[in-house]
């Protein structure tokens, strides 16, 4: 009978597979399709141009270097699409050269890519750069010679390569879309594991505070793609004239993201001595009564900052900031040990340990570290 129920649970399993991998798979296409339209253009504008204007003869390698240079990277920058291109074309070239010198078979190919391997990483460190190079001029060694003279597939690789640099530059990815799907992210786990740490102290659960300080701990991986994603971010903006309009809100963000890391710090150790604190029984219930609503506050600012990342005008993203900053200050001017009724050291320390990060909230909400600093009760 064990075995048959099991039998009978396999096709749902399967079912369940098949389906979870058909919705990923088409909200992964629809995601990609400016990018697809993109490579399309690329490829197929490159090919026409060095067909129909250069004159060449079947110019495949200007539709493959402009399809790879554009191809699907996880960010697609203009510096790793020129490195790309750059490949491509010395590829091709440095082929067309060795193989005017040595002629075609498969010795000169392995000699061919060989060279250009060491020669591209004298050149350059990065990987893709380096593949593309010996690829590219193995494959001019290893095809027919070209009816266009020695050189016209490196006339057809450069044609692609700039059409591809064209693309990005003209006819960019939003470049708001990585940091801020990473940053309201950030905001909502941040928000989520507050709310959780508030439930720990209504509730007295030292496993809340746990579930909290793991919630705190994934953030991290948000925190590391910001860097990467603030540079190319503002890499495009700078350089692609339908991304300039985003560079002032770009630099804005990209400037707190100290704050944002060190949000995240604060409340892991917050969470992490909350566990504490409560295994030991040492909140008062007076105190616990109190902290409760106010960590629920700040949970619903960092919601409200997560909020305003998202908005795509500037009079949008300045309510929601407003509204957090407004959140955190009231929670801010409580945040005293002896007026939230909190005794005890390891009390008082807990409330003591909320204040930096508030501070950091406010900073991230747009407040500088005086006005920040200002919302806090003086201790006695």
């Amino acid at each position: 009978m064990a075995i048959g129920s099991t039998q009978k649970r396999m096709p749902a399993k399967v079912a369940g597979f098949l389906a979870a991998r058909n919705r990923s798979g088409l909200l992964r296409a629809r995601n990609s399709l400016p990018r697809i339209l993109r490579m399309t253009l690329g490829a197929i504008g490159a090919f026409w141009i060095a067909e129909s204007i250069w004159g060449h003869t079947q110019p495949i390698f200007s539709a493959t270097s402009a399809l790879i240079s554009l191809g699907f990277g996880a960010s697609t920058t203009v510096r790793k699409t020129a490195e790309v291109a750059l490949g491509c074309t010395l590829g091709v070239a440095l082929g067309d050269t060795l193989m005017h010198w040595f002629g075609q078979g498969i010795w000169q190919a392995a000699l061919v890519m060989s060279l250009s391997l060491v020669i591209a990483r004298y050149l350059d460190s990065g990987a893709i750069f380096s593949t593309q190079l010996g690829m590219q001029s193995a494959l001019v060694v290893l095809l027919p010679v070209s009816v266009d003279g020695p050189f016209a597939r490196s006339i057809d690789a450069l044609t692609g390569s700039l059409l591809a640099l064209l693309v990005i530059i003209f006819w960019p990815t939003d470049p708001r879309r990585t940091p801020v799907a990473a940053l309201s992210e950030l905001f909502k786990e941040l928000s989520e594991a507050i709310l959780e740490c508030s439930w720990a102290i209504r509730d007295d659960d030292r496993r809340s505070a746990f579930h909290a300080l793991i919630k705190a701990r994934g953030t991290q991986k948000h925190l590391d793609k910001l860097p990467g994603a603030f540079s190319a971010s503002k890499e495009i903006a700078m350089i692609s004239p339908a991304g300039r309009r985003h560079r002032h809100e770009l630099n804005r963000l990209s400037e707190r993201f100290n704050h944002y890391d060190w949000t995240a710090r604060n409340l892991r150790v917050f969470a992490r001595r909350l566990a504490s604190v409560l295994s030991n029984g040492a909140l008062t219930p007076e105190g616990a009564e109190a902290l409760a609503p106010l960590l629920r506050e700040v949970s619903e600012a960092a919601n409200s900052l997560a909020h305003s990342v998202r908005e795509q005008t500037v009079a949008g993203q300045r309510k929601y900031e407003k509204a957090a900053v407004r959140q955190l200050e009231n929670a801010a001017a409580q945040l005293d040990p002896q007026s939230l009724g909190v005794e005890g050291l390891q009390g008082e320390g807990l409330v003591l340990l909320l204040r930096p990060m508030i501070v950091d909230l406010l900073e991230a909400a747009g407040r500088n570290h005086d006005e920040a600093i200002s919302a806090l009760p003086k201790l006695s």
